[in-house]
């Protein structure tokens, strides 16, 4: 009597078999063009880390001189040893800090929704360094960008554009 755990394990068996044979009966070319897909892939992958690694070190680091200053200048604020106007002047200069903080994310917001750009922005007034990865150098690209930027501006600001390859 042939019950139902016995016509599983038998159908199970036989899928198997047929695409172990399958398998071992397939042509070498179309492993080997299997083989060259997953290559590409994997290496498409492997460039896009590496670039947003490389942004994000940027990042980082300049996030890094940022908290340093912003800490020493909250330490500065809580200090009884300032008059008031230098309390003041110090709370300026961390509204500023976080002013450009929120500029430089709005600017590469900007960059990848209009151009469709990883980019990495510096502001340090009156220059603003902006960092694309992008394989090709295009001076209208280059152009575009510095008009964008220098949109949010009154007044000339000094705007270098570079670009480094995937």
């Amino acid at each position: 009597m042939i019950n139902k755990q016995n016509i599983w394990f038998m159908t199970l068996f036989s899928l198997i078999l047929v695409l172990g044979v399958y398998y071992v009966t397939m042509p070498n070319e179309t492993l080997e063009k299997i083989k060259i897909q997953t290559e590409k892939q994997n290496s498409q992958e492997k460039d896009k880390i590496e670039e947003e690694y490389s942004l994000t070190a940027l990042r980082v680091s300049k996030e890094e001189q940022r908290k340093e200053k912003m800490e020493s200048l909250e330490t500065s604020l809580t200090s009884d040893n300032l008059s008031t106007e230098e309390k003041n002047n110090t709370f300026e200069l961390l509204k500023y800090l976080n002013e450009v903080q929120g500029k430089e994310e709005n600017f590469e917001k900007k960059l990848k929704k209009e151009f469709n750009l990883d980019c990495y922005t510096k502001i340090d007034d009156p220059n603003i360094s902006v960092i694309c990865i992008s394989n090709e150098h295009d001076k209208v690209l280059a152009n575009n960008i510095m008009k964008l930027i220098q949109k949010e501006y009154n007044e000339p600001m000094n705007i270098t554009v570079k670009f480094q390859k995937n």
